[in-house]
């Protein structure tokens, strides 16, 4: 009985068009085997949703296979040439197996005779399938390129989207709960001080999942995400970004602020609130970080919070530590240093505070003048950018590397234009406030969340060092002068009378720059 092996591929598109499955070419393949006195004794299969890579992989398996059972085999069996081979070297790889291994090669619908004219008319039939699948590839490419020049996703759609069909179009829809997952995700990088592995624990914490078939978020998956500029409205496409018509999950400000803190690597996946590069040891430099011990007692285990230096077991090292309620003991102290009892000092503090304010005003409507003659030169070189791309002066890539860099530098621009507007508007009222949080610091402490004093000691602390169990902060302007003493008795003429130092002028313009 002769022996044959076989080989059966299709695809979505030519499925649709020619109107044959894998079924039907096994079938064929098989019924062609029996007419011919045989079986097919290996059948390989690659079905419409392989990828290249198995392709290559289950075409490399046949070749294989039929090199070692060669003096076995009477036959390869394809039901066309281009099932056989979808590219020249392909069908190259299958004239030396006959040639050389002697084992035929056997189109089933498409049959041609073993002399030179069948060979000339098989290699024509390859030449025409390879001549097919390029040009396919070639529509498909720019098919996908107006999807993106019209602002569309070329593939799936991030998470945060899904992909529907409308009116017999594929296109984006919103997804309000895993857009709500994303937002949260960003908030919680950028303001919430937490790490990608803080994010994944938060997560998991509160019960959010990431799919349904993958309920746990994982370190890369959350990385991608805050990486992912399809989140602020642009679509990627070869290397490049283009402007999207999806919806805008995350603000541009947002977004630019965790860019910031993943180039700087700033990440703390604690709660701690003196831990995380905020203190360095006073015996050796390094950071302090947080130890929680859990201690069991006949009420059930109870948790202690200890800071210490990172060197801490070090031989030589002071085996120091402190706990939160001393370090919180020693922050209220110095907040209380900063309060003025006296109401006249605090109003003419305030005065004096909205006078700067307007040399402030003066210089932000200056900065404004400069960001929109950057502004101008940007589109300009935007219009030479583009006249070049419809000259073919430079390629698809570089346009679009060059697009994208102008796009984040525009944005960067209006920003800090928007930052400028905003402080003309509101500047004396921001200063202001600087003051009162410095009178209502204690009050904001005691109620704040961990966020919340973390923010508080970056506003007042420039660095700290811990000596010993004691804290040693440098206090930024104009809060150094209220821990210095605002006011002053001096003893004179009648009496006690009170002055303002002159070093704290100043400081208030400090303050003014500061908000």
């Amino acid at each position: 009985m002769k022996q044959f092996v076989a080989l059966a591929r299709v695809s979505s598109r030519e499925q649709e068009r020619e109107g044959f499955s894998l079924e039907v070419q096994e079938d064929a393949l098989k019924r062609y085997a029996e007419q011919h006195d045989g079986t097919v004794v290996k059948l390989f299969k690659i079905a419409e949703t392989a990828s290249k890579r198995n392709e290559r992989k289950t075409f490399k398996e046949m070749i294989a296979y039929a090199k070692r059972h060669c003096t076995e085999l009477d036959g390869l069996l394809f039901y066309k040439v281009d099932r056989a081979a979808r590219n020249l070297f392909d069908y190259v790889e299958l004239e030396r197996l006959e040639s050389e291994y002697n084992v035929p090669f056997i189109s089933i619908s498409q049959q041609t005779d073993n002399n030179p004219a069948g060979r000339m008319m098989r290699r024509t039939l390859a030449n025409m399938a390879s001549f097919f699948t390029e040009q396919m590839a070639v529509d498909i490419s720019q098919g996908i390129n107006r999807r993106v020049q019209e602002g569309f996703f070329p593939g799936k759609a991030p998470y945060g989207f899904r992909n529907v069909r409308a009116n017999g179009r594929r296109v984006i829809e919103f997804d309000p709960v895993a857009a709500a997952n994303v937002r949260r995700m960003f908030h919680l990088y950028a303001y919430e001080n937490h790490t990608l592995e803080g994010v994944v624990k938060r997560f998991a914490d509160d019960g959010i999942e990431y799919r349904p078939s993958t309920p746990k978020w994982s370190r890369t998956s959350v990385h991608n995400m805050l990486t992912d500029r399809a989140y602020i409205g642009e679509v990627r496409y070869r290397g490049g970004w283009y402007p999207g018509k999806h919806e805008v999950i995350i603000d541009r400000a947002t977004w630019d602020r965790v860019q910031a803190l993943l180039g700087n690597n700033q990440q703390t996946s604690h709660t701690m609130t003196y831990a995380g590069d905020l203190i360095e040891c006073g015996h050796c430099g390094h950071k302090i970080t947080g130890e929680l011990k859990v201690k069991r007692t006949k009420a059930g285990p109870k948790e202690y919070l200890y800071y210490r230096c990172t060197k801490y077991n070090k031989p030589d090292h002071p085996r120091t530590r402190v706990t939160e309620a001393e370090l919180d003991r020693q922050v209220l102290a110095v907040f209380d240093k900063m309060r003025i009892d006296d109401d006249g000092v605090r109003e003419w503090f305030r005065a004096v505070l909205a006078s700067k304010t307007r040399d402030a005003q003066s210089d932000a409507r200056a900065q404004r003048a400069e960001l929109q003659r950057q502004e101008t030169l940007i589109a300009a070189q935007q219009d030479r950018l583009l006249n070049l791309r419809i000259d073919d002066q430079i390629d698809d890539q570089t346009f679009n590397r060059k697009q994208t860099e102008s796009r984040d530098r525009l944005a960067a621009i209006k920003l800090q234009a928007d930052v400028l507007d905003r402080t003309r508007d509101e500047n004396a009222e921001l200063a202001s406030r600087v003051f009162e949080l410095s009178q209502t610091l204690r009050q904001k402490w005691l109620t704040a969340d961990y966020a919340e004093k973390r923010k508080i000691l970056e506003i007042v602390w420039l660095n700290c060092r811990l000596v010993d169990a004691t804290l040693v902060p440098a206090i930024r302007k104009p809060f150094d002068v209220l821990v210095e003493g605002l006011v002053s008795k001096k003893s004179g003429g009648g009496g006690n009378r009170t002055r303002v130092p002159k070093h704290l002028h100043a400081s208030i313009y400090v303050c003014v720059r500061l908000v």
